[in-house]
């Protein structure tokens, strides 16, 4: 019985150990939420002439990370809040407490991830993914 219990408890202890690997860091989510903005900046850029100088965020929180799978491969949904900065010529503008919600992939390889977006246009049952390598 005893040996029964140790086995156990190192077959757990294993598999958490493969697992720390592949869930998504802070650092990974707040570069996808980057990613997601500087796209989202430059479309209002364009349509409202705004001339934003950047941004920073700050204080990212995760809140929860939701193991899936997208196209084969193993993805994660990683909900939580962040605080947003904006550089303007003139001022800054700071958003507190904005809520994210992100899809990350690991690639086959497992070295890189990409942020996934779902296409809000298509009106498939199975959800069309683009998907973008996150530097």
């Amino acid at each position: 019985m005893v040996r029964f219990f140790f086995t156990a408890v190192l077959l757990l202890l294993l598999v958490g150990c493969n697992n720390i690997g592949l869930l998504p860091t802070s650092e990974l989510v707040q570069r996808a939420i980057a990613l997601q903005l500087e796209q989202t900046q430059e479309k209002l850029n364009q349509q409202l002439d705004l001339n934003f100088q950047g941004f920073q965020i700050k204080h990212l929180k995760i809140r929860q990370e939701q193991p899936l799978t997208i196209q084969n491969l193993p993805a994660f949904r990683v909900l939580g809040t962040y605080d947003l900065i904006f550089q303007l010529p003139k001022r800054q503008l700071t958003k507190l407490q904005q809520p994210f919600d992100v899809y990350l992939q690991i690639q086959q390889e497992g070295k890189t991830w990409r942020l996934l977006l779902p296409d809000k246009t298509s009106k498939d049952t199975e959800p069309v993914w683009h998907s973008y390598l996150i530097p």
